[in-house]
C-alpha cells in the first residue's frame, strides 16, 4: 500500500496540514510607546500573532539601554499577551555600506547597541536595510559584509539579522536577490549563519518581481539564487507606485498597484507557511488600531 505524504497530497490539503503543524504568525509592526513594554498589548489589540518594533526612535543616534528592569516588564507583557515572533527593525541613520568612515564606523556602533538591545529582550531577529553604496555598487557591498561581520562578532548570541529586499531606490542595495544572495556570501563565515532575509512585497514589485503577472516565477528565483530556508520574514504592502517604479511607498493591502490577488496567494501558499508576516502599511487617525485590525482580518479572510 502506498504511503501517503505531505508531497502526494492535494495543494489545499498540503496547506492545511501544514497550517495544523505550526502556529499563524501575521501581525504588524507596533508602537512602543511607553516602553518596549507596550508592544504585545498592542500587538493583541490587533489579533497580531506576530509584531514589529523599533527597541529606539529610529530617527536619531541616541542609544538607549535595555535594563533588567525593562527586559523583565518586556518578558512580563509578553507572557500576559502572547505573540509568537518579536523582532525589531534597525535605525533608518544606519549605513553599513557607506563610503564615510566616520558614518560607517557610527552606523557599525548603532547597530551592535541594536543587537543588544534585541538580545536583551528576548527578540527573535532584526530586520534590516543593506544600506546605500553612494560610490561603487562592489565596495558599497564589500563594506556592508565587513561591517556586519563586525557587529555580529561584537555582539555574540541568537539574535538574526533579517536583511531586507529594497525598491531600488538611488544606490540602495537589496534591489535583486543576487544582490543579497552576494551580500550574505561576503559576511564571515564564522557568522554568516546568523543571517538570512526578509522580503517586503512593494519593495519587490518597484524593484521590478512582477508579483501580480509571474508570481510563480518569481518565487521559483528565489528558491534558486537564495534559498526557500533562508527567507525568515515578509512585509505584505500594496504599492502606492507602478511596477517597476523603482519607489519605496507602502499602501493598504489590495488598494495600490499589486491588488489583491498576489497576497490572497502568498496567505494559501504552502511555502509561507511558519513564516511571520508582517504589515508595515499605512496607520489611520487612531494611529495602527483600526487599518491594521482591518487589513489583518482581510488577510485572514484571503486564508479562509
Amino acid at each position: 500500500m502506498k504511503r501517503t505524504t505531505s508531497a502526494t497530497l492535494p495543494r489545499h490539503h498540503k496547506v492545511a496540514a501544514l497550517r495544523a503543524a505550526g502556529p499563524e504568525l501575521l501581525g504588524a509592526h507596533v508602537s512602543t510607546a511607553g516602553g518596549p513594554a507596550s508592544a504585545p498589548a498592542r500587538g493583541t489589540a490587533i489579533g497580531a500573532t506576530a509584531i514589529q518594533i523599533f527597541t529606539k526612535t529610529p530617527n536619531m543616534w541616541r542609544e538607549p539601554v535595555v535594563t533588567p528592569a525593562i527586559a523583565a516588564a518586556f518578558q512580563a507583557a509578553r507572557e500576559a499577551h502572547p505573540v509568537g515572533t518579536v523582532m525589531s527593525h534597525d535605525s533608518y541613520l544606519i549605513n553599513l555600506a557607506s563610503p564615510d568612515a566616520a558614518l560607517r564606523a557610527r552606523s557599525t556602533e548603532a547597530f551592535q547597541g541594536e543587537l543588544r538591545r534585541s538580545d536583551a529582550l528576548g527578540l527573535d531577529a532584526i530586520v534590516s536595510h543593506p544600506g546605500n553604496f553612494i560610490d561603487d555598487h562592489d565596495a558599497g557591498l564589500a563594506r556592508n559584509a565587513q561591517a556586519l561581520t563586525e557587529a555580529l562578532r561584537g555582539v555574540p548570541g541568537g539574535v538574526k539579522v533579517y536583511l531586507e529586499s529594497t525598491a531600488g531606490t538611488g544606490t540602495a542595495l537589496g534591489r535583486s536577490f543576487e544582490e543579497l544572495a552576494t551580500l550574505r556570501e561576503l559576511v564571515g563565515d564564522d557568522v554568516r549563519h546568523r543571517v538570512a532575509f526578509c522580503v517586503d512585497t512593494c519593495h519587490l514589485f518597484s524593484a521590478g518581481y512582477d508579483l501580480v503577472g509571474d508570481y510563480d516565477g518569481v518565487w521559483q528565483r528565489w528558491d534558486r539564487v537564495i534559498g526557500r530556508e533562508l527567507l525568515g520574514c515578509v512585509h505584505l504592502n500594496d504599492s502606492k507606485t507602478p511596477f517597476a517604479s523603482r519607489k519605496d511607498r507602502h499602501e493598504l493591502i489590495g488598494e495600490g498597484s499589486l491588488g489583491g490577488e498576489p497576497f490572497r496567494r502568498i496567505m494559501n501558499d504552502p511555502r509561507f507557511v511558519g513564516v511571520p508576516k508582517i504589515l508595515e502599511t499605512p496607520k489611520g487617525d487612531d494611529d495602527e488600531v483600526t487599518n491594521d485590525r482591518r487589513m489583518l482580518a482581510l488577510l485572514r479572510e484571503m486564508a479562509a
